[in-house]
């Protein structure tokens, strides 16, 4: 894709588009016996997409391969630069009769008069093992959207031939296994690979919208598995503390959120959740504290100014106060306020509850755990529904 003005961050395509392209790439091997510089695929989002064929070949069962590197603009993706690709055959016969048939590891999708798709996930492409995603257990882990890309590419390169039969499609990654090491698809039930994503086929850099997805993925599966009462860090090093601190919840039961704290906890509360617990660092609870929706957003000298405020009305004291006012970081902060006033951490953490309350609609009960830079809860309470 065509990098925008040098301000702006370039977007890429996501792995959904990525497949589709294959396919199309694939199909038009097939059909025409060469091999496509690009190929233009349908977004679900309106328009077309044009992408670039990696490699194509001719495989030795009589069909053809396609593949494409996935370029996620300026998305830090875990998948930028990976091959995706699509090994595509025709077989005439109905899905069930078809040579090969897989029950219970293909998805078969309806298309257009009498012909239809088998669809697998092969080498690098997760498999569902666990309920709550959008793709049913056993099945490989292409979602929806994905689906309905595929389908779609499928049906413009077949528009002018009349065909009756099977398009038999396996999408592949050959890194895939490495790369989903790097995601949470093993917490999600998502095993031996990657997912193929994609709501409308474009990568929008830093996607909000990808990181909330993931978390409402993963209070799905929770919620799937009967947990009721989830505990929600802002990444890895806190879900590490917490889980240590509550060793006997599954892991399952842990959900990371980064800076999304509204969006989080509307979720759960609208999933039904009984009861959520943060646990999250005191830099963290500060922001949440002072109830900002995305932490990320929140500026640094505007959060130790409302600490500052706080300080005040807790201690009377104004050199204190100026104290945490000017210091760099709620992290630096915190080095003199634990011992000298820890009830201005108490603060902080009922602050916490009230915002996450608040976001939930009042109707959670709430668990507030803050935890020093060494791992250690320095604030644990609760509230619930009045």
């Amino acid at each position: 894709m065509s990098p925008g003005p040098a301000s702006r961050l370039r977007s890429g395509f996501t792995t959904g588009a990525a497949a589709a392209a294959a396919t199309k790439g694939a199909l038009f091997r097939l059909l025409t016996g060469g091999t496509p510089a690009s190929v233009e695929i349908p977004i679900l989002s309106g328009g077309m997409l044009t992408i670039k064929i990696h490699a194509c070949r001719t495989t030795a069962d009589g069909g053809a391969e396609c593949t494409v590197v996935k370029d996620a603009g300026d998305d830090p993706d875990v998948t930028h630069g990976a091959v995706i690709g699509a090994r595509v055959r025709f077989a005439e016969g109905t899905p069930e009769t078809l040579p090969g048939h897989l029950p219970g590891r293909e998805v078969i999708l309806p298309g257009t008069g009498a012909w239809h798709i088998r669809l697998t996930g092969g080498t690098g492409v997760g498999k569902v093992t666990q309920p709550g995603l959008d793709v049913a257990p056993g099945e490989p882990a292409i979602n929806p959207g994905p689906r309905r890309m595929i389908r779609e590419a499928v049906a413009d390169a077949l528009s002018a031939r009349p065909y009756t039969g099977g398009v038999c499609i396996e999408i592949f990654a050959p890194e895939g296994a490495a790369l989903a090491r790097k995601t949470l698809n093993a917490r999600l039930g998502i095993l031996g690979g990657i997912s193929i994503l994609g709501t409308t086929g474009i990568v929008r850099p830093m996607s909000h919208d990808a990181y909330v997805a993931t978390i409402r993925s993963a209070l799905s599966v929770a919620r799937a598995a009967g947990i009721d009462a989830v505990v929600m860090t802002t990444g890895r090093r806190s879900e590490r503390f917490a889980q240590a601190l509550w060793p006997d919840q599954p892991e399952t039961a842990f959900v990371q959120i980064g800076d999304f704290f509204e969006a989080s906890l509307s979720t759960a509360a609208s999933m039904g959740f009984r009861e959520v617990r943060m646990a999250v660092f005191f830099g963290k609870a500060v922001k949440m504290a002072q109830g900002v929706p995305h932490t990320h957003a929140a500026k640094s000298a505007m959060t130790l100014q409302r600490l500052s405020e706080w300080a005040l009305e807790l201690s009377g004291d104004p050199d204190f106060a100026d104290r945490v006012a000017r210091a760099n970081t709620a992290r630096h902060a915190f080095d003199f306020i634990r011992d000298a006033h820890p009830a201005l951490i108490a603060r902080v953490g009922r602050g916490m509850i009230w915002a996450a309350r608040r976001f939930s609609g009042g109707g959670l009960r709430v668990r507030g755990v803050v935890f020093d830079f060494d791992g250690s809860p320095i604030f644990d309470a609760e509230e619930g529904p009045a």
